[in-house]
C-alpha cells in the first residue's frame, strides 16, 4: 500500500479576479471546513483549487498562467491534484480541457456541489451565510445577487454567470448576522448589478428595503454599495443613505462612457443627458457622497472627438474615484461583431490621459481635506504606518489614510477619529484626535 494515500490532504484555494470570486472562494472554503477538510487560502497545500477570472484579456492571461504554474508544480511532485473553477472554466471548458489536459477536473461557476464531491466533500444546504472570510477581520463582501440580465455589448459576464438571481433579504440578514458575530463591522454589498436587486423576487427594485434591514444588524458599522448600474437606479436608496448613518455616503457606479453614440452601441440604455441628470441628482440629494466610476476607452468606433468629449466630461464632473480600462474585444459578445478599430497604443494613450487627469483631480480634492476630521477604520499595519480608510473609500481601490505608528498606537479593525495633516494624489496622512 502506498503511504501517500494515508496523507491528509490540505486544500489550497487560489482566488483570481474580482470580489465576487473572493466571495465564491469563501463559500467553497466554508463548505470544505464544514466537511472537516483542512483548507487554506493562497498558502501551501497538496491539493489546489484555482478560482479563475475570464472577464477580459489580461485577466484570462493571468488565469491561464496560474493554471500552468500549478500544473508544473503537479508535474514536479510539489502538489498532487489541481482543480480549476470559476469564470474562465465556465466560458472555455472544452478549450481548456484540450489545451491543458493535466488539470484533474474543470468546473463552471454553478458547479460547486460537483467540485466539493471531487474534493471528497458533500454540499451542505443548511450552511446559509457560513463562509471562511479571507479579507481582513473588519470587513467582508456580501454578494446579494448572482448573474446579470443587462445586454451590454462588451461584457461576457452573462455568458459566465447566467441571468440575474437575487438572494432573498432574510438569507442576507442571516449572513450579515453571522459575519457580525465573527467581528465583521463593514459589509461591502456586491453583485453584477445592485440596481436590479429584488426585481426577480419581489417584482420591484428592493435595494433600499434590503439596506433598511441590514442596518438593524448589531455590530455592523458601515454598509457600502458596489457595482450599481446607472439605468433604472432606485432613487429611494439615496433617502436611505441620508437617513441611515451606517450606509456609507459612497457609490460605485460604472458609467463606461459619456458619448451617446457609444453608449447606444454599448447597449447601456442611457444617454449623455440621462447620465448627467442622474449624477446631478446624486450630488443634490447626497452632497457629501463619493462617487466611484469606471470608464472604457478604445471601444469600437470611438473617435478622437468621442474621446475628447469623455475627457472634458471627466474634468467637469470631478469624480472622487475613477478607474479607466482599455476595451477588450471579447468573443461571443455583441461588440465582437464590430471592428476593433482603435489601435492598442491609442487605447493606452487615452487611458493614461484620463488617469493623469484623474490623478490631478484626486490631488486637488485631497488638498481640501487637510485640517478636517474624519472617522476612519484601521485595516492593517504596514511598515511604519497604520493604514485606514474613511467611509468614502473602499478597500484595495481607493484612497488610504496613513498614521505614523512610531507616534501613535491603534488597533486594526477599530474605528477612530483623525485629523488630516498632509495629502497626496491617493494617500492622506493623519493624526488621531479625541472625540
Amino acid at each position: 500500500m502506498r503511504t501517500k494515500t494515508l496523507k491528509k490532504n490540505k486544500i489550497n484555494v487560489v482566488t483570481l479576479g474580482c470580489s465576487k470570486n473572493v466571495y465564491d472562494s469563501e463559500v467553497l472554503m466554508g463548505q470544505l471546513r464544514a466537511n472537516n477538510k483542512e483548507v487554506v487560502h493562497e498558502e501551501e497545500g497538496n491539493v489546489v483549487v484555482i478560482n479563475t477570472c475570464g472577464f477580459i484579456a489580461n485577466a484570462k492571461e493571468e488565469s491561464v498562467n496560474t493554471i500552468l504554474e500549478y500544473v508544473q508544480k503537479k508535474e514536479d511532485g510539489i502538489v498532487d491534484k489541481v482543480f480549476v473553477t470559476g469564470c474562465l472554466s465556465e466560458r472555455y471548458k472544452p478549450d481548456l480541457q484540450q489545451e491543458i489536459p493535466d488539470v484533474d477536473q474543470y468546473f463552471g461557476t454553478t458547479e460547486l456541489p460537483g467540485l466539493l464531491k471531487a474534493l471528497g466533500a458533500d454540499y451542505k444546504h443548511e450552511l446559509i451565510g457560513e463562509r471562511l472570510t479571507t479579507t481582513p477581520k473588519n470587513y467582508a463582501y456580501l454578494k446579494i445577487a448572482e448573474g446579470c440580465d443587462r445586454p451590454c455589448s462588451f461584457c461576457a459576464i452573462p455568458l459566465m454567470r447566467g441571468g440575474h438571481k437575487s438572494t432573498p433579504i432574510e438569507n442576507l440578514v442571516i449572513e450579515a448576522e453571522k459575519l457580525a458575530a465573527n467581528g465583521i463591522k463593514e459589509l461591502i454589498l456586491i453583485a453584477q448589478d445592485l440596481t436590479y436587486y429584488g426585481l426577480d423576487l419581489y417584482k420591484e427594485r428592493a435595494l433600499a428595503k434590503l439596506l433598511r434591514e441590514l442596518v438593524k444588524v448589531e455590530g455592523i458599522e458601515w454598509i457600502r454599495l458596489h457595482y450599481a448600474f446607472p439605468t433604472g437606479f432606485p432613487m429611494d436608496v439615496l433617502d436611505v443613505m441620508n437617513e441611515e448613518p451606517k450606509v456609507c455616503n459612497y457609490i460605485d457606479i460604472p458609467l463606461q462612457h459619456i458619448s451617446t453614440k457609444l453608449l447606444k452601441s454599448m447597449r447601456r440604455g442611457t444617454t449623455y443627458e440621462k447620465t448627467n441628470a442622474l449624477l446631478h441628482t446624486f450630488r443634490e440629494k447626497v452632497p457629501q457622497m463619493a462617487i466611484r466610476t469606471t470608464l472604457i476607452v478604445g471601444y469600437p468606433g470611438e473617435t478622437q472627438e468621442d474621446f475628447e468629449l469623455l475627457r472634458d466630461w471627466v474634468k467637469e464632473m470631478r469624480f472622487e474615484r475613477l478607474g479607466c480600462f482599455t476595451y477588450s474585444h471579447e468573443e461571443n459578445t455583441h461588440a465582437y461583431n464590430l471592428e476593433d478599430d482603435v489601435p492598442e497604443d491609442v487605447k493606452m494613450e487615452r487611458a493614461n490621459e484620463i488617469m493623469a487627469l484623474q490623478s490631478q483631480i484626486s490631488w486637488e480634492l485631497n488638498q481640501e481635506k487637510i485640517g478636517k476630521e474624519f472617522r476612519i477604520v484601521i485595516d492593517r499595519k504596514e511598515g511604519n504606518y497604520f493604514v485606514g480608510r474613511t467611509e468614502f473609500d473602499s478597500p484595495d481601490v481607493d484612497n488610504e489614510v496613513l498614521i505614523d505608528a512610531s507616534q501613535h498606537y491603534l488597533k486594526t479593525g477599530e474605528y477612530t477619529w483623525v485629523k488630516i495633516t498632509e495629502a497626496e494624489d491617493f494617500d492622506l496622512y493623519a493624526e488621531p484626535v479625541k472625540k
